[in-house]
């Protein structure tokens, strides 16, 4: 292999250092779900790893505050699994915002459309489901 491909592919590149680093916060996160109490699982995980502070993002000020109560165990079982830490931050996680709504065109029919809308409606029988849909969209309908 050529010296330049030995530099991208040495275990010294940028890209390996981040390889490593997602691997590490993957086994990190395996710890963590096997210390954590079952109803804590799906709402928390591993964001990041910095100078020994685990950052965990949680989902929900509930479960942080429960999060944080187990602060000292979850240390020790870190400390157990080989992963000795000097503290580990709780964040909440912010919900993902719904998709903006546009608002609605304003929509109008003529009154000659209205009209002739009207006069269908009424020659359909009597609690049709067709004939109410029509006489509420003339009835709704601005000129």
């Amino acid at each position: 292999m050529s010296t330049l491909l030995h530099r991208y592919l040495g275990r010294d590149t940028p890209l390996a250092r981040l390889q490593n680093h997602a691997a590490r916060l993957e086994r990190l996160q395996h710890v963590l779900a096997t210390g954590l109490p079952a109803h804590c699982l799906y709402a928390c995980r591993v964001a990041n790893l910095k100078d020994e502070t685990l950052i965990v993002n949680v989902r929900g000020s509930a479960i942080a505050v429960r999060l944080k109560q187990t602060i000292p165990s979850l240390m020790a079982h870190f400390a157990r699994a080989g992963y000795p830490l000097q503290n580990i931050k709780i964040k909440i996680e912010l919900p993902d915002a719904p998709p903006a709504r546009h608002p609605l065109p304003k929509r109008s029919i003529s009154g000659t459309a209205r009209a002739q809308i009207e006069t269908f409606a009424a020659t359909l029988p009597e609690g049709a489901p067709l004939r109410a849909t029509l006489e509420n969209l003339a009835r709704r309908s601005r000129s």
